[in-house]
């Protein structure tokens, strides 16, 4: 397994090793202790999953606060996306900088989002199916977001404005500029 730092060291991607034969492949997609050599040692608690059933489906940006604020492990079942994290860390030089992976189940390519980082991502296929390990429980308190167009963060998001899928939570989230220090 390959554990590689993105243009934000705190976010990283994990490539598994594939194992293959006549019959397909097998792969070791998640492994504690192989992950905490490579300085990832989370106690992952929850698995979650989302389906979205057309291409252009943005979900995110979230995140939640202390005390339960969660770093993730996402992948992608079926389908593909392009993952962003955003940094809102107060303190840290990239503060307001996001890192956008293409994730597809094909590739089985994972990205690991820290603490500290709003995370979203945008469906580039029509019935995709994403899953996600996280290190805190869902709260209700503590979940939050972040606008998914902010033009301070500038994401270059593969689909146009009037044709994004978005919640109507989503679409109402504040702008950076409006957050206030969260992290």
């Amino acid at each position: 397994m390959q554990v590689i730092e993105t243009e934000i060291a705190a976010v990283k991607r994990v490539i598994p090793k594939r194992h293959g034969d006549d019959r397909g492949w097998f792969s070791e997609v998640y492994r504690a202790d192989v992950l905490a050599e490579r300085g990832i040692a989370n106690a992952f608690v929850q698995d979650n999953q989302s389906f979205s059933a057309p291409s252009g489906t943005i979900r995110g940006l979230h995140f939640q606060v202390a005390p339960n604020a969660q770093s993730k492990l996402i992948r992608v079942l079926a389908g593909a996306i392009l993952d962003v994290a955003v940094d809102l860390r107060s303190d840290s030089p990239t503060y307001g900088r996001h890192v956008a992976v293409r994730l597809n189940a094909e590739g089985g390519e994972q990205l690991f989002v820290p603490a500290g980082f709003a995370h979203g991502f945008c469906t580039l296929e029509a019935n995709t199916m994403v899953a996600y390990k996280v290190d805190a429980y869902y709260s209700p308190t503590d979940d939050r977001n972040l606008r998914w167009n902010d033009p301070a963060i500038g994401i270059a998001w593969p689909v146009a404005e009037a044709d994004a899928i978005l919640s109507g939570k989503d679409k109402a989230a504040p702008l950076l500029a409006d957050l206030g220090r969260v992290f």
